[in-house]
């Protein structure tokens, strides 16, 4: 590997553990490597194509923990089971049908239905295979909003069978307003994960990880911007969706756009780290002439030529990892 990329930090213990073969659960270079995973409602098509070339690529098996929030925490369960290749339905328009229902809007009902996605789409009609998600020796951190503290929380210690993963994926994705109540899971009771973290690498950060991939669903155009004020949309909800929650939810979702910018900043700043201090972080983000996807997309055409704008990207970018040595490709 030769050029800018090779001295990023992340991407010289990539290429040390595909050169060694490198194992979950067999490590001695003392480092844990997380893959952070992105969502935004439909808007993570992208990072579903950037998972998706994690699998291709044979990188999984270098990765000791998988993060994701929302729409992200979906697509890390199909990375993480037995056939990733599932994660090509983000493209599929019937998914996008099922998943977004506009029309409950005038039967006030959830417009977003995860529930009906993970309960029946992913038992029934195309299988999600949930018990190969928890046995896969790299371990699976789903993030959600804790509805009392406003607090993001890493539900991993909570997934002790099949009920309680599907149970955590609808709680990660359960948007405010949009996709109607929060979810209990354990003792607690969630809503969305990016009310409180959109990107999911600084709660990989807290369980300490020297080294975190993020895979974004946003362009560099689509950057976060701090607002003097959060905007009228976020006000109508905080004051109106969440009114019976607590006081510390409701500044948790007022406060995303600038929580969101501050990861955004964060994150550019270490895409040109090649220090040696501190944890090495790097991003892909999909490229500037890809299309523009809302949270609530459902033309297949368009998600489709997402999903492979973010697939090309991060195969470009991790490509040369692969080539590097003896990279493992089926770790369960």
């Amino acid at each position: 590997m030769k050029g800018t990329e090779t001295r990023h930090r992340l991407l010289s213990v990539l290429v040390e553990r595909a050169a060694k073969g490198s194992r979950p659960g067999a490590r001695s270079d003392g480092h844990r490597i997380a893959l952070a995973i992105e969502g935004g409602g439909m808007r993570g098509t992208v990072s579903a194509g950037m998972a998706l070339a994690i699998h291709e690529l044979g990188l999984l098996p270098l990765f000791d923990a998988v993060y994701g929030s929302s729409a992200g925490a979906i697509s890390a369960a199909w990375l993480l089971s037995s056939r990733p290749e599932g994660l090509r339905g983000w493209t599929d328009p019937i998914f996008a049908r099922t998943l977004i229902r506009k029309r409950n809007l005038l039967r006030a009902r959830p417009i977003v239905d995860v529930e009906q996605l993970v309960e029946v789409v992913y038992t029934r009609e195309f299988p999600l295979d949930y018990v190969s998600v928890l046995a896969n020796t790299v371990e699976f951190h789903p993030l959600a909003t804790d509805v009392v503290s406003g607090r993001p929380v890493d539900l991993h210690a909570d997934l002790v069978d099949e009920s309680a993963l599907r149970l955590a994926l609808r709680a990660s994705a359960a948007l405010p307003l949009l996709a109607g109540r929060p979810v209990a899971v354990g003792s607690g009771l969630y809503y969305d994960a990016g009310v409180a973290e959109s990107i999911p690498f600084q709660q990989a950060l807290r369980d300490g990880a020297t080294h975190v991939l993020v895979l974004r669903s946003r362009r560099v155009a689509d950057r976060a911007r701090e607002r003097e004020k959060p905007s009228l949309a976020s006000q109508l909800i905080a004051g109106v969706g969440l009114r019976r929650h607590s006081a510390e939810l409701r500044a948790a979702f007022l406060a995303r756009d600038a929580q969101l910018a501050a990861a955004d900043l964060l994150l550019a700043r270490h895409d040109t780290d090649t220090g040696d201090d501190g944890p090495a972080m790097m991003s892909i983000r999909p490229p500037e002439e890809s299309p523009r996807v809302s949270r609530l997309e459902s033309d297949g055409g368009l998600l489709h030529e997402a999903f492979e704008a973010g697939r090309a990207t991060a195969i470009t970018r991790l490509g040369p990892v692969s080539k590097s040595g003896s990279t493992p490709c089926g770790d369960r």
